[in-house]
């Protein structure tokens, strides 16, 4: 694991890229409502990746001073515009590092992050190439679900039931390729024994499927 520090604009924004010998692909994290790239939730999916042989970067989408404002107002993180803007700041930085420059390129977002991942992925079509929503609010994304191009994956649990329903929304509004699993028994954190495993599972097989992993992980 390596860490790093990410410019985006006049924020820097510290993160954790595992590289994968041989992989053709990273995925790129975009975390959730009060969460960091310390999020046990995402390091577990992350950890999955990587032994499919997709390299991961999990970073933080908010400065320090603006999760403080966060914790009190919680407006930040629903500024998906905001959210996404940093995510394609991170795409950028990726692409122009030696070790990621040429990889293929994947999301996986939870919660608000959902949302930011695909609004980033119409933002910079050329340079995603899948999505995969855990938890998310892709109804967030609004007037950019339409234009999404990547392959997207919507996850929700089988006992979240307003977020089903706001992720069938969104999948109905997309014209992409896109597929909805809803996991059994699980709520909106998957915290229940096997469920959140699952997501990772679900989350490699799409990527593997849609931008590959690497021989030494298969």
């Amino acid at each position: 694991m390596i860490e790093v520090q990410i410019q985006a604009g006049r924020a820097i924004l510290p993160g954790n890229l595992h590289l994968r010998q041989g992989t053709g692909a990273l995925v790129l994290f975009a975390h959730g409502s009060g969460s960091s790239r310390h999020s046990p939730r995402n390091q577990l999916v992350a950890r999955t990746l990587n032994d499919a042989g997709l390299a991961t970067l999990l970073f933080d989408l908010l400065t320090p001073d603006e999760e403080a404002i966060d914790m009190q107002t919680r407006e930040l993180r629903f500024n998906i515009h905001l959210l996404a803007e940093r995510l394609v700041h991170a795409t950028k930085w990726a692409r122009q590092q030696p070790e990621t420059r040429d990889l293929r390129i994947g999301y996986f977002g939870s919660s608000t992050g959902g949302a930011a991942a695909l609004v980033a992925a119409v933002d910079i079509p050329q340079d995603v190439d899948a999505v995969v929503s855990r938890g998310g609010r892709p109804d967030l994304a609004d007037e950019a679900l339409p234009k999404v191009q990547a392959p997207t994956l919507l996850i929700v649990g089988a006992d979240d039931d307003i977020v089903i329903e706001l992720n069938e929304q969104a999948r109905d509004r997309m014209r992409c390729e896109v597929k909805l699993e809803i996991i059994p028994g699980a709520t909106h954190l998957f915290e229940e024994p096997g469920t959140l495993e699952k997501v990772a599972q679900l989350a490699s097989a799409w990527f593997v499927n849609h931008i590959g992993g690497s021989s030494a992980g298969r």
